[in-house]
């Protein structure tokens, strides 16, 4: 079977690596719809740029790639996840400024009423009792947020409030300054849509880990600072899984209302709703855990090799499935590759108790297959291959890394999920999202090559592809890559360094896993 790289637009299946791949492709994509786009994403920015040749010819971002398919007649349905106003009032703020540009673009298109654009905020609500235990933190965080948009030129500050408006109904005035409103307590939303999909007229399929924005957009070099990095990975496909997805779009939110989930073919989902009585519970009624079922099922059925590539490696429960898997089949070899740190921790510097619960959970999981595996697991992280300065979490053995974003899972040939989940409690039981199932043996070997040949480089041997040999060859790579100087490396592989994680994270006695 041909590479993807060699692949044809017409060719039903492609495996799109980064945005520099995958941008144009779900540009082709829309542009040959003949009459209906229908998708979601956790963050969709219409001002992002716009990179196909066949698109530049219409404009420049996709703000001018919606106005044109409207006025050519497609219908768009197009749902954006909202956020919880008070934990993340910017990512809700850019929800609300999407829709505007959004709409913007429908009336200059001529034809508003093709478009249908919403913000889609997972009903699931913190339950009374953690809801006033939490109050103090939630007028802490309001206070900082007003203190912040005070420091705004007042022009600025009402923009920003008029497009934020879950967050302006928590603020008051005060002396013509912002301040937190302290009553009614304020309700908190535990959960998100955080899938990211679109449906082609009901035959074509992109489903992954990436969303539409600048920040994602990269390339397989990663020749950029280390906080413009961003791996990930889509799916392409025309077949039958799209037409599972089509009807996962179109009943995710009434799921999430209370309504029964419908059976799928292909498509895996995470499906949560409100609970009907919460008063104590912080977290929604799970109704699906499919990503989690399908990994803990091919965990337990796993014969040579699991490959793992994920942006978080938190969930206990699927630790420990495999620590047994391990102990039980002494054939089994494990390849896990994460980015070096998170990206709270490596670039923004956050040092809030949430973000090191996460670490905290995340090296109780690594330490749990290492010692269950021994040397059958090789845990890697990637960086780029030159220099820096930096000794922070942001580089690895004196390189900067490269942010991995992606969430593919290999099991032997038998079967491989391309998804928008993580592999933390969070993606895989609160969230709403959807992934893939590749079962066709060639697509499962190509995806396997793929990922292989991007981060050990374009001499990837025999024994880094036999699932026998693999581990050994993937951690011999990445040793000799860190005993010598980046430029000097073969590929981006380094192995993994869990101990700053270790010595970063704390436990949150009382909170959920799924939280992080």
């Amino acid at each position: 079977m041909p590479s993807s790289r060699e692949q044809t637009p017409e060719q039903a299946f492609r495996i799109l690596l980064t945005a520099h791949e995958a941008y144009p492709e779900f540009e082709r994509l829309c542009l040959s719809a003949r009459t209906e786009i229908v998708m979601c994403f956790r963050v969709f920015d219409p001002m992002t740029r716009l990179r196909s040749p066949a698109a530049r010819k219409i404009g420049e971002t996709w703000m001018d790639l919606i106005e044109h398919l409207l006025r050519r007649g497609v219908r768009i349905d197009l749902s954006i996840s909202d956020f919880d106003p008070i934990a993340v009032p910017d990512a809700h703020r850019a929800t609300w400024s999407a829709l505007r540009a959004l709409h913007a673009a429908a009336e200059l298109s001529g034809r508003p009423g093709l478009l249908t654009a919403r913000a889609a905020l997972h009903p699931a609500r913190i339950g009374w009792l953690p809801r006033m235990l939490l109050w103090p933190r939630a007028c802490q965080e309001l206070g900082r947020t007003a203190t912040r948009l005070n420091g705004l030129p007042p022009p600025q500050c009402d923009t920003y409030l008029r497009e934020a408006p879950g967050l302006r109904r928590s603020l008051r005035t005060s002396a013509a300054r912002l301040a937190a409103r302290l009553w009614p307590v304020p309700h908190l939303y535990p959960a998100t849509h955080h899938q990211k999909l679109a449906v082609i007229d009901g035959e074509a399929l992109y489903i992954g880990g990436l969303d539409l924005n600048e920040r994602r957009y990269d390339d397989p070099e990663h020749a950029r600072a280390a906080e413009d990095t961003w791996h990930d990975v889509q799916i392409s496909l025309r077949g039958p899984q799209a037409a599972s997805a089509l009807r996962h779009l179109r009943t995710f939110r009434d799921v999430a209302d209370g309504a029964p989930p419908p059976p799928l073919d292909g498509i895996v989902r995470t499906l949560s709703r409100k609970r009907r009585w919460s008063f104590a519970r912080m977290s929604p009624k799970t109704v699906l855990r499919e990503i989690a079922d399908a990994h803990a099922g091919n965990v337990a059925s796993a014969r040579r090799l699991i490959y793992l590539e994920t942006q978080y490696f938190r969930d206990t429960a699927l630790a420990r499935k495999l620590a047994r898997r391990a102990r039980d089949n002494p054939e089994l070899g494990l390849i896990l590759i994460l980015p070096a740190a998170p990206e709270e921790v490596a670039f923004e510097h956050n040092p809030g108790s949430v973000t090191r619960y996460g670490e905290y959970l995340q090296a109780k999981c690594i330490q749990m297959i290492t010692q269950a595996f021994g040397d059958r697991a090789f845990i890697g992280a990637p960086a780029q291959t030159r220099k820096t300065g930096d000794n922070g979490r942001a580089a690895l053995y004196g390189a900067p890394i490269i942010y991995v974003h992606s969430k593919v899972s290999i099991f032997d040939d038998d079967l491989a999920i391309v998804s928008s989940a993580n592999l933390n409690g969070r993606s895989l039981r609160w969230d709403t999202e959807a992934g893939i199932c590749l079962t066709e043996p060639e697509h499962i070997r190509d995806l396997w090559a793929r990922c292989a040949t991007q981060w050990l480089g374009p001499d990837t041997g025999e024994d880094c592809l036999d699932a026998g040999n693999a581990v050994a060859a993937w951690r011999l790579r990445a040793q000799a890559n860190a005993r010598i100087a980046p430029e000097a490396r073969t590929g981006f592989l380094l192995p993994y360094a869990s101990r700053p994680a270790r010595r970063f994270g704390r436990t949150l006695p009382g909170i959920p896993e799924e939280m992080v």
